[in-house]
C-alpha cells in the first residue's frame, strides 16, 4: 500500500517537474528572443530611459573646426539621471554642419558620426575601456575653416534673405565652409524636458523661413546662368567651338513648338559675339542657341560629368542630387542650356562646378571630416582625398578658367566678386521666377585663378534689390579662406 502511494507521489512529482522544466525552458527561450530580436525595439521605446541614461552617462566626443576650436561639446548636466548634456558654443553659425543631439534624435555630424562621438564604434569602445576603464567618445575634427565659415554665415545674415554658401578646396574636396540661412540654435534641442523639446521642434518646423532645412546640401535651385559653365564645356568638348568662335545673339530667339522666345539681356550688345564675350556678359540668346545646336544628349552627358544626376553623395551628410532632365524637346533643351528649365542644382553643386574647373577638370569627392581622434591623442580615421568625376580634360579646363576670369573684369557680370591683387574666376547667374516659383541670385567662383585654393558656390532666394550681395558674399568667403 505504502509503495503504491509512493509511486503515485513520485509520478505526480515527475509531472510537476516536467511542467516546471517546460515553463523554465519557455521563459529562457522568451528571454533569449527578446535579447536577440527585441532589444532594439525596447531601446527605441521612448518610455525606456535606460538607453538615454547610458547615452548621457559619459562625455561625448567634441566636434572641432579644422583649427581645433570646439563647436560641439559635452558638459556636466548639474543633476538628474543624465550626467552630461550637449552644448554648442557658436550656435547658429555651425548648425548646418554640427546639426544637434536631442534625447531621441540627432542630425548633421552628430548623426553621421554618432558611432565615434558616442563611443559605440568598436574601435573607440575597446580602446577607451582598455585605457580608462570606461566608455569615452572620440573627437571629430572637421575640414571647416573658422574664418571662411564665419564670413559665409555673416554674409548671408547681412543679406537678410534665405540662402546658402559652400566653399571647397579644389585640389582635395575638403569643405572649407558650409552655411545655411536662416539658421537655428542647436542648444534649443539639448533640454531633457519633453514638453519644451516638443514645443521647440514644432516652432522651428512651422517657421516659414525653414531654419531646419540645410539649404547648402538639400535645397536644389534652378542654376540660371551658372549652368552656362556646363553648356560652354559641352560646346568646347564637341570640337566645333573654341573661345573665339562667333555665335548668334539676336535680341529675341524664337523657340520651336510655339514657346515664348528667349529675350537677350541688355548687357549683351553684340549680335555676333565670340563665345568668350558671350560668356563674360552672359548673352541669353547665344547660349540658348548653343543648346539648340548641341542637343539634349551632349548637354546631359556634360552635366553628368560635373555630377548632375549622381545618387547617394554623402560628405558624410547626405546631399540631395542635382538634376538634369532625362528627356527634353528642342525648346526645353534651349532653356536648360541657360539654366531655366527643369535642371536644378544645390549650392554644393554650384561650388563643385568651379572646383572641377579649378582642379584641371577633375572633381574631387567633397568631404567634411578631416580626422577622428581618441582621447589619448591617437588618430583612428584620417581623410583620404579621392577623385570623384572627370568633368573636362585639362586643356578645356584651362579655357574655361580663362573665360571665367573675364567675368570679374571690367564689363563682366561678376565684378562684385573681384579682389584687389587676386585674380578671381567666376560665373554669376540669376534664375527668374517661374509660375509658382521664385527668383534666385547665384555665383560660382574660385581663386586665385592661377593657383586655386578655394572654390565657392553662393545662392540667395528672392534677393530683389539685394541680388548684388551674392557676389560680395563670394568675395568675402574667398578672402577669408585665403587669409
Amino acid at each position: 500500500m505504502a509503495g503504491a502511494r509512493g509511486g503515485r507521489i513520485n509520478e505526480s512529482t515527475g509531472r510537476v517537474a516536467l511542467i516546471c522544466g517546460g515553463m523554465l525552458f519557455t521563459l529562457l527561450a522568451h528571454v533569449t528572443l527578446v535579447q536577440a530580436f527585441g532589444s532594439h525595439a525596447l531601446n527605441a521605446d521612448r518610455r525606456n530611459e535606460r538607453p538615454l541614461i547610458e547615452r548621457y552617462g559619459h562625455p561625448r566626443g567634441d566636434i572641432l573646426t579644422y583649427e581645433g576650436t570646439p563647436v560641439a561639446v559635452s558638459r556636466p548636466s548639474g543633476g538628474g539621471p543624465y550626467r552630461y548634456r550637449r552644448a554648442y558654443p557658436h550656435g547658429e553659425v555651425y548648425a548646418a554642419v554640427t546639426g544637434h543631439l536631442a534625447p531621441h534624435r540627432a542630425t548633421g555630424i552628430e548623426h553621421a558620426e554618432d558611432g565615434v562621438l558616442s563611443g559605440d564604434d568598436p574601435r573607440v569602445r575597446v580602446r577607451s575601456l582598455v585605457r580608462a576603464g570606461e566608455v569615452e567618445g572620440a573627437d571629430v575634427r572637421l575640414t571647416i575653416g573658422e574664418r571662411a565659415q564665419r564670413a559665409a554665415y555673416e554674409g548671408l545674415r547681412a543679406a537678410g534673405t534665405p540662402g546658402a554658401v559652400v566653399a571647397l578646396h579644389p585640389a582635395t574636396g575638403a569643405v572649407l565652409a558650409l552655411a545655411s540661412y536662416p539658421s537655428y540654435d542647436p542648444n534649443a534641442f539639448t533640454t531633457f524636458d519633453p514638453a519644451r523639446l516638443a514645443e521647440t521642434a514644432q516652432r522651428l518646423r512651422q517657421d516659414p523661413g525653414q531654419p531646419l532645412l540645410n539649404r547648402a546640401l538639400n535645397r536644389p535651385y534652378p542654376p540660371g546662368a551658372t549652368f552656362k559653365l556646363v553648356t560652354t564645356a559641352a560646346a568646347l568638348a564637341s570640337g566645333e567651338y573654341t573661345p573665339a568662335s562667333l555665335l548668334d545673339a539676336p535680341a529675341l530667339l524664337p523657340l520651336p513648338g510655339g514657346r515664348a522666345p528667349v529675350r537677350n539681356n541688355p548687357g549683351c550688345r553684340d549680335a555676333h559675339p565670340t563665345l568668350m564675350y558671350a560668356f563674360q556678359v552672359s548673352c541669353e540668346t547665344a547660349f540658348a542657341g548653343l543648346g539648340l545646336r548641341l542637343g539634349q544628349d551632349l548637354l546631359r552627358d556634360q552635366a553628368e560629368a560635373f555630377g548632375f544626376n549622381a545618387e547617394h553623395l554623402a560628405i558624410p551628410l547626405p546631399a540631395t542630387p542635382s538634376r538634369y532632365p532625362m528627356g527634353t524637346d528642342r525648346a526645353q533643351t534651349a532653356l536648360a542650356a541657360i539654366g531655366h528649365h527643369d535642371n536644378v542644382a544645390t549650392p554644393l553643386m554650384i561650388a563643385m562646378l568651379s572646383a572641377a574647373v579649378a582642379n584641371d577638370g577633375v572633381l574631387m569627392r567633397p568631404y567634411l571630416v578631416e580626422e577622428v581622434r581618441l582621447p589619448d591623442g591617437s588618430v583612428i580615421k584620417q581623410a583620404a582625398p579621392a577623385p570623384w568625376r572627370t568633368a573636362v580634360p585639362p586643356t578645356l579646363a584651362k579655357h574655361l578658367a580663362a573665360m571665367m576670369t573675364t567675368v570679374t573684369h571690367a564689363g563682366g557680370t561678376g565684378t562684385g566678386a573681384a579682389l584687389p591683387g587676386v585674380e578671381v574666376a567666376a560665373k554669376t547667374g540669376g534664375s527668374p521666377a517661374a509660375p509658382g516659383g521664385q527668383e534666385q541670385a547665384l555665383v560660382t567662383a574660385f581663386a586665385p585663378a592661377d593657383k586655386p585654393e578655394v572654390a565657392v558656390g553662393v545662392v540667395l532666394e528672392r534677393p530683389g534689390p539685394r541680388a548684388a550681395a551674392v557676389a560680395s558674399i563670394a568675395r568675402s568667403v574667398i578672402q577669408a579662406a585665403l587669409s
